[in-house]
């Protein structure tokens, strides 16, 4: 799975929070990503070394209102490219949408605090991602594990930040 692009897959359309009060000041998560952001982590692929990623994203709600976030994905060892992505609000913490590197639609919850994603990938693989934004409004953690046949076969750990 040498070329498994997993840079932390989720556009992670929230924000975290280490106190309550910074994350109910979020009306709106996927302003987050309006503007830039920027991405740093490592990713571990069963039976390969690990790598670090870093990504860049710029964001913009459409008149539609949903939000259009194209990233620039820089993995280690592998030559830089793209990855797009459109969701919209479905319903009280719930979203919807589409990434470029997705197999079907992708699926936002908010679950507590944090908010899952959830997708497939070409090759069967199923990704469930969970950010947690961090006090401040301003960073999240990301962590992704990536399944094929209900096996774990990757998993990613970052932080994405709000510049």
């Amino acid at each position: 799975m040498p070329n498994l692009r997993l840079t932390l897959l989720a556009p992670v359309l929230l924000l975290a929070s280490a106190s309550a009060a910074a994350v109910n000041a979020w009306v709106d998560p996927m302003r987050f990503f309006v503007d830039r952001t920027e991405g740093i982590g490592r990713v571990n692929v069963m039976f390969h070394k690990g790598y670090g990623t870093h990504s860049t994203g710029i964001g913009q709600i459409e008149p539609d209102g949903s939000l259009l976030l194209v990233q620039q994905i820089f993995d280690e060892g592998q030559p830089p490219h793209q990855r797009r992505w459109r969701v919209h609000q479905a319903g009280p913490g719930r979203y919807i949408g589409a990434m470029s590197e997705a197999v079907g639609p992708v699926t936002i919850d908010k679950v507590g605090e944090r908010y899952r994603f959830r997708f497939g990938m070409d090759g069967h693989l199923s990704v469930e991602q969970w950010l947690t934004p961090l006090a401040g409004g301003r960073l999240a953690n990301s962590n992704a594990s990536i399944r094929k046949f209900g096996m774990t076969v990757a998993t990613t750990e970052g932080t994405l930040r709000r510049l």
